[in-house]
């Protein structure tokens, strides 16, 4: 009956994906709702540990137990707190509970395997020291090595280390003065032909590919509509812009058509000007949520009400699509339906930095108002030729099928392990095809424990908690990569089954609720909130 259940719910997901013929594929997506009991049980565990929390606050307050956190001052205690005591209440109380399970210091390649530096601590995890012993081949499902490109072997590597015994590693100077070399040329014209668009311009550093370009390409009088889960970067670089900020519900077009609606209606606040410049904000793959952008939809809406889209493919370039090309390729789409293109190297392709992608127009206004452009220095040639390498091979113009193989493997990867996962009853999050697959944890007690007991058995796993997270959805976050073998896949699953059962982890009754594409319905407004 239930398997008779579950294929019925799976064909209402494929024949609501369908709606409009807007996509071309199914788009499963599905985000089962946490048990009654396991969300009272978890709001309880934050509650005891809040109430010990103060007692031990009261114990360092009169000296009985040490506190090694930042603290002011006696002699400075009638000034303006710098450090604002009941904000840190979570970092002394709970994060220093299981810190141990963040900043592992690794001594190898972060590839498939990886070897871990041992550490202990005598403070409870206020410090650590180093035990000289060395914790080899455990299994990496933390890394973002999505096609196995983070390697010291092989062409990639190869090309790197010719290019740093010609140029150097480092560049010192801007591409506006005397950084910009011949291989920073050839770099953006190949991430051009790669995505398909006109132009491309690269920046060192990820982070700063959002947060200092936004503010290049909005300002004030202008409005953003950014999705109520975008990355850090996308949420300082609105911020610094100066324009003003909506949030739309995650992937929810109801929600941002509805804003748009507004937008155009109504205009500025006040003067009820009309805005300079809508632009909307979305990434290609959800780093915590595991879900992919409802890119055809969202491109439909821009259309529509003739906004500008801002497309974030830190996740999803390399990752998704036949070709490797992100989710412009997942879907099929036309890259010139995306006004600006933005993505990093520092996950698919094993190197670092992002970049921007567009019309010809865009990238040049970019370099000589991004102040990232202008005033940071270019990126190392080393870098800058892992790029080069990974990319052609993702392309195939290095003569062979490897990287098409990669992107192959890392979609039936992906497909696997987040099949295996449902069947052993864990709730898992996101896209069926995304490689970024967070497992619920819930309670604070298990986030430690599940991260401790995986090392225990060689698997290496990121866990995720408040506030990365909301507070009663902690996770495990698990990376798919190319690199991984199935028997190294089924390796950690039988790790992940045997510490869910011990830990008791395995909360799904196979209920799972899809979120189905739906189409366009005014009547939708009555039940979303402002």
């Amino acid at each position: 009956y239930l398997r008779e259940r579950e294929r019925h719910d799976w064909s209402h997901v494929h024949l609501a994906s369908c709606y409009g013929g807007l996509y071309g594929r199914p788009f499963i997506e599905s985000f089962e709702e946490t048990p009654m009991l396991v969300a009272v049980l978890t709001y309880m565990g934050y509650g005891i540990l809040t109430i010990f929390g103060y007692l031990r606050d009261f114990l360092r307050h009169w000296q009985i137990e040490k506190c090694s956190i930042a603290r002011e001052k006696e002699n400075q205690k009638d000034f303006v707190p710098l450090y604002q005591d009941f904000e840190n209440f979570y970092t002394r109380n709970l994060y220093m509970r299981i810190r141990d399970n963040w900043n592992r210091p690794i001594c190898s390649v972060p590839g498939a395997k990886m070897d871990l530096m041992e550490r202990t601590s005598r403070d409870y995890n206020w410090t650590f020291e180093y035990t000289d012993r060395v914790v080899q081949d455990v299994i990496n499902l933390g890394s973002y090595n999505y096609l196995g490109f983070a390697e010291n072997t092989g062409p990639c590597a190869d090309s790197a280390c010719e290019v740093t015994m010609k140029y150097g590693v480092g560049v010192t100077s801007t591409r506006q003065e005397i950084g910009n070399l011949d291989r920073h040329e050839e770099m953006e014209k190949l991430v051009a032909k790669f995505l398909g668009v006109e132009s491309a311009m690269a920046f060192g550093m990820g982070f700063a590919t959002n947060s200092m370009n936004i503010p290049a390409l909005a300002g004030k009088g202008c409005l953003i509509l950014s999705d109520e889960l975008n990355h850090a970067s996308l949420v300082l670089g609105a911020r610094l812009s100066g324009s003003t900020i909506r949030v739309f519900k995650h992937n929810n077009m109801q929600s941002l058509e509805k804003l748009l609606r507004e937008a155009i209606v109504h205009g500025q606040p006040r003067t009820h000007r009309p805005w300079k410049k809508i632009l909307i904000v979305v990434e290609g793959i959800y780093s915590m949520e595991g879900s992919i952008v409802r890119l055809p939809e969202v491109i439909a809406l821009k259309k529509r009400y003739r906004a500008y889209l801002y497309l974030d493919e830190a996740h999803s370039i390399g990752a998704l699509g036949p070709k490797g090309r992100g989710v412009v390729d997942y879907f099929g789409l036309d890259p010139c339906d995306v006004d600006v293109m933005m993505g990093t190297f520092t996950k698919s392709f094993g190197a670092a930095g992002g970049y921007i992608a567009g019309k010809r127009e865009l990238i040049e206004y970019l370099r000589s108002h991004s102040h990232s452009a202008v005033y940071a220095t270019s990126m190392s040639p080393p870098v800058v030729e892992q790029i080069i390498t990974s990319m052609k091979c993702i392309m195939g113009e290095d003569g062979t099928t490897i990287g098409c193989k990669r992107v192959r493997q890392l979609a039936d990867n992906t497909v696997y392990f987040r099949k295996r996962l449902r069947e052993m009853g864990f709730i898992t999050y996101g896209n069926n095809d995304s490689p970024v697959v967070p497992m619920m944890l819930y309670m604070p007690a298990k986030i430690g424990a599940f991260g401790r007991e995986m090392l225990k058995r060689n698997i290496g796993v990121v866990v995720v908690g408040f506030p990365a997270t909301p507070i009663i959805e902690s996770r495990a976050r698990f990376c798919i990569s190319a690199a991984h073998t199935k028997d190294m896949l089924d390796r950690a699953l039988s790790v992940i089954s045997e510490v869910g059962d011990l830990l008791q982890l395995k909360y799904s009754r196979h209920r799972i609720q899809p979120s189905p594409a739906r189409p366009f319905d005014d009547n939708v407004y009555e039940d979303i909130d402002d």
